[in-house]
């Protein structure tokens, strides 16, 4: 007869000294209504390979399985917190529980768009990516970041780096509202910056430095959960500001600086060391763009040449080559930010013809390729900000 275990249902064949030793390592973070949970697999498999996991919920029952590490629990519920245990299974039965991971509460991705070289320059606000609808007021960044900042995230931590003639690093926990609160500094103030981040680290590179009166090719990192002032990760290209910057979980994707616009380059990003060439872009869109991602895809919209760009184009992160076009937005702006869960990507704001601020906001499907769609509008128009979210590519 079969035997239970917390983790499921043995076979006849169950002997406990042949089994797998624990994973390790367990951790977990929260999404939509679901969460990654991430170990590492033992190094002792027993007396047979090791073909599967099992996840195991706090609140009862599995949650999940799969042939290795990550592994995705869906159907949670949103704003109830949650740990999980992970077991290895062979032929001879299950390991002892991993785990328990720490406590992560899944919740409705969150895209936060803060600073403007407009109106409400301080004001932070925020949708949520998988609905539509117009933005809500969330708070305000630091008095010194009212422009040129850039931005990355955990999925619980929004930050905000530097800006015109400061350092000065802040953040904001993107689950509830409120202003940002001090995190540290940057190793050199600058506007312009590219952020991106994966679950633990954020980047911050290139820029312009008002105290050198010149484009840096400085990269600077932190660990988001932390605070503190930010470490030299090692350096770009060439000094440039204005880069867009997409990221899966390993690697950020840098594209289209104002001063070789059709240039991309990356870093893995739990490394430290210079840029390594990715391609170029294929469409001119000369600066003032920006960038989001999935997990394994980056889309650039928008920027400023002769015209007010409306193409938007793609790469796939883990390899390297030339961006191919994915569509148009839905009017021709550069100044934009953009943000993304790990489907849906946002354009926010930027300048349209004529140099005036909008306050339109397109999404996109990032795993298909067409024309942007209408979302809403922020709560002012504004140009110049920089975003971030709970549930961006990094965060796969």
């Amino acid at each position: 007869m079969s035997k239970r275990y917390q983790g499921g249902i043995l076979g006849v064949g169950f002997n406990p000294l042949q089994a797998p030793n624990a994973p390790t390592s367990v951790a977990a973070t929260g999404g939509d209504t679901s969460a990654s949970v991430s170990f590492t697999a033992p190094s002792n498999v027993g007396g047979s390979p090791i073909p599967g996991y099992t996840v195991g919920i706090n609140l009862g029952g599995i949650g999940a399985t799969g042939s290795a590490s990550p592994i995705t629990v869906s159907g949670l519920t949103n704003d109830t917190a949650y740990t999980f245990n992970v077991w290895a299974l062979n032929t001879y039965g299950p390991s002892p529980a991993g785990g328990p991971s720490g406590s992560v509460t899944p919740s409705a991705a969150r895209g936060l768009f803060g600073g403007s070289q407009d109106t409400f320059a301080n004001r932070i606000e925020y949708v949520t990516i998988a609905t539509t609808g117009n933005a809500t007021t969330f708070g305000q960044l630091s008095s010194s970041q009212d422009q040129d900042t850039g931005a990355c995230s955990s999925s619980t931590r929004g930050v905000w780096a530097a800006g015109y003639s400061t350092s000065a690093i802040t953040y904001v926990t993107i689950a509830t509202t409120g202003n940002s609160v001090f995190f540290g500094n940057l190793t050199l103030d600058r506007r312009y910056s590219a952020g991106a981040s994966n679950s633990t680290r954020g980047l911050f590179a290139g820029g312009f430095a008002e105290s050198l009166g010149s484009r840096v090719n400085v990269i600077d990192y932190i660990t988001i959960a932390s605070t503190g002032n930010a470490t030299d990760f090692g350096d770009m290209a060439f000094n440039a500001m204005m880069w867009s910057a997409m990221a899966s979980s390993t690697r950020i994707v840098y594209g289209g600086a104002d001063n070789e616009s059709l240039a991309m380059y990356y870093v893995t990003i739990a490394t430290t060391g210079g840029t390594t060439s990715f391609g170029n872009l294929t469409t001119n869109c000369a600066y003032a763009h920006n960038g989001c991602s999935s997990s394994t895809r980056g889309v650039i919209g928008g920027g400023n040449g002769t015209n007010y760009i409306t193409t938007m184009q793609y790469v796939t992160i883990a390899t390297t080559g030339n961006s191919a076009f994915f569509g148009n937005l839905t009017v021709g702006r550069w100044g934009l930010s953009a943000t993304s869960s790990a489907t849906r990507g946002l354009f926010a704001g930027g300048r349209v013809s004529g140099g005036v601020p909008t306050n339109v906001i397109d999404y996109i499907t990032i795993a298909t390729t067409g024309n942007a769609t209408d979302f809403g509008d922020l709560t002012v128009a504004k140009s110049w900000s920089s975003a971030c979210s709970s549930a961006h590519g990094g965060l796969a």
